[in-house]
């Protein structure tokens, strides 16, 4: 039996990258306007500036990653001093873009009928601030009183104490396959996993359902509900509609992105 549903939030119900990559132009545009040496400074170099530091702060908050990839970003130019207003201004403008997908609401709309609805993140990404206000019975932070990053089991353990069933009653979807199958199943849990872009399953575990969008996610759940997880749930939008196909296969690949895009 399936009571409770939890959602990770960047790329399975939040469109993060665009808003990410506008937070970026905002600050090249405050870079070039303080000093014209920031003219040679591409976009590129700041997008990659993320992937610099987060090999060695993969563990601290989120928002402490983005602060030293734009601290390395302003460096560039010599504007090392300016940290804390181009944090401000990257901040504001990544949450003013930050929405849900298209997909995200109507299937959240279908799904409250029948479950309690969690978020779980380890993002910065608070509800209020992403247009998910009010969407969920609880809502779960890393980094909220100590509480330690997914892949970590402390954080499944504060999933279930917040949504107050057994592990067992609880799935968890998301995009990362290591974040949000692997590890949510390790604790306990169900998994689903949502692959947006079509990636191949890594081999070693089986989500207990896949889907490719949100708007199959009711299926999938009500096939899961039923007790018809046995090796996997694949769900599939054929010429008749959203269909339900058999065990799904594991396969070697790369599967959900698990370096984190940034908040």
């Amino acid at each position: 039996m399936l009571t409770t549903v939890v959602f990770d939030a960047d790329e399975t119900l939040l469109d993060l990258r665009p808003a990410v990559t506008g937070g970026l132009v905002a600050v090249l545009d405050e870079m070039r306007r303080l000093i014209p040496a920031a003219a040679e400074v591409t976009l590129a170099e700041l997008e990659s500036d993320w992937g610099a530091v987060f090999g060695e702060m993969k563990a601290a908050p989120v928002a402490e990653i983005r602060r030293a990839a734009l601290a390395r970003s302003l460096a560039r130019a010599g504007l090392d001093d300016h940290l804390d207003e181009v944090a401000a201004l990257f901040f504001a403008r990544r949450f003013a873009l930050t929405r849900p997908f298209p997909d995200v609401p109507p299937a959240l709309a279908t799904l409250r009928d029948r479950y309690t609805l969690g978020f779980a993140t380890n993002g910065n990404s608070r509800t209020e601030r992403c247009g998910l206000a009010g969407e969920f019975a609880f809502e779960v932070y890393a980094h909220v009183n100590g509480l330690p990053k997914k892949p970590a089991p402390e954080f499944f353990a504060a999933v279930v104490a917040a949504a107050g069933v057994p592990a067992e009653q609880i799935v968890y979807v998301g995009d990362s396959w290591e974040h949000d199958v692997v590890a949510p199943q390790r604790a306990g849990l169900r998994s689903v996993w949502l692959n947006r872009q079509g990636l191949s399953r890594p081999a070693g575990c089986t989500p207990d359902a896949e889907v490719s969008s949100m708007a199959e996610l009711p299926i999938a759940l009500a096939h899961l509900h039923a007790g018809a997880a046995v090796g996997g749930i694949g769900v599939g939008a054929g010429p008749g509609g959203v269909g339900v196909g058999g065990v799904g296969v594991g396969g070697v690949g790369v599967g959900g992105v698990d370096f984190e895009l940034g908040g």
